[in-house]
């Protein structure tokens, strides 16, 4: 439950940190955005090429998210099975040390 949690907001998060970075572009290939960067000769140039250009470094960018995404969902698997594995010889530990306890009890 609380991993669906956590997925829901973060695709929320992510959403409204698109819509925020797409306020600022201004209208896609049409020239310089908002943010008073020119965004190359292409773009500021406008038309078909600039649009195109545009839908390029938008794929570009989600490509790039999706891989950043996956890396830290892999890194996050990772330190789970890590943490288990960890629980995992702890447990044994902490029967270990229960059985040394009923020994002494035995042996008294």
């Amino acid at each position: 439950m609380a991993r669906f949690l956590i997925r829901s907001n973060f695709r929320g998060y992510i959403a409204t940190q698109t819509r925020m970075a797409s306020d600022q572009l201004g209208e896609l290939g049409k020239g310089a955005g908002k943010g008073g960067g020119g965004g190359g000769s292409v773009r500021e140039a406008g038309g078909a090429f600039g649009k195109r250009q545009a839908a390029e470094e938008e794929r570009y960018f989600r490509q790039k998210e999706k891989e950043q995404l996956a890396a830290l969902r892999k890194h996050h698997e990772d330190e789970i099975d890590h943490h288990k594995k960890e629980i995992e010889r702890l447990q044994r530990e902490i029967d270990r040390h229960k059985g040394k306890i009923r020994k002494l009890k035995y042996d008294d």
